[in-house]
């Protein structure tokens, strides 16, 4: 599912996004396929997408590799296919990721500093000082990622990327008991937070579908497989629709 909103965060208009839509899509760099979409990591401080977990399939046999929003800018889809500003080769030399480990902060800064990247934990707005994907990207002076020695301790230096595909399913708990589950994510297209959960309601297949702007959610407990939501449960059925 997409949908037109008009955004009143940096004046533009984008698009929601069906994160579950997008698993499985093919990956096209600028000299061949690369694989497909598996997985999206974000972080729940946030509500941003920070990585494609991309499958290589028999490109790459049992690798997979991470791709940063600011090699897509604002997402553009061709049909089942996702372009990604990246050669082939640049993606078969990037960083090792170790599958089914959490993603490092240290992991982190290596593709940075191999793709040329900015740190989006360095500075206050959603992307950091390099601003959104979707936008032109700094002055090289600007991208160059700095010396371990000169890197700043910031407030986003212990946030813990998930993975969406872990969540869904997750429980979702109003302020007066369980009212669903987890079962999509809706992503702004241009700069790639993630603005409303999709949870069903009830039975878990004759329920309700409703989005749940994220600004409404507490917190996300791992242990628990539970998203804390501060809303009523009467206030979460009253939400807007997801068709």
């Amino acid at each position: 599912m997409s949908s037109r909103v008009t955004g009143n965060q940096e004046n533009h208009n984008f698009m929601l996004q069906s994160i579950k839509q997008l698993y499985g899509k093919i990956l096209e760099a600028s000299d061949g396929e690369i694989g497909h979409v598996k997985d999206f990591y974000f972080d729940d401080q946030n509500w941003a997408v920070r990585y494609v977990v991309v499958d290589t399939g028999s490109w790459l046999p049992g690798r997979q590799v991470l791709i940063s929003p600011h090699a897509f800018g604002s997402l553009q889809q061709a049909g089942n296919i996702l372009c990604v500003n990246l050669t082939r080769k640049q993606i078969e030399n990037s960083p090792l990721i170790e599958a089914h480990k959490p993603v490092s902060r240290r992991n982190e800064e290596e593709h940075c500093e191999y793709y040329g990247w900015p740190y989006y934990w360095q500075g206050d707005g959603l992307w950091g000082m390099g601003g959104f994907p979707g936008l032109p990207l700094p002055t090289p002076s600007l991208l160059s990622a700095p010396s371990a020695a000169s890197r700043p301790q910031t407030k986003h230096s212990d946030v813990q990327l998930r993975c969406t595909q872990a969540v869904d399913g997750y429980h979702i708990k109003a302020r007066d008991g369980v009212i669903g589950r987890v079962c999509d994510f809706m992503m702004d297209d241009q700069n790639w937070a993630i603005c409303q959960l999709v949870i069903k309601t009830g039975h878990f297949i004759l329920g309700r579908e409703v989005q749940i702007p994220t600004s409404k959610i507490d917190r996300i407990s791992y242990e628990e497989s539970t998203v804390f939501v501060n809303l009523t449960k009467d206030a979460v059925e009253q939400n807007p629709a997801h068709h």
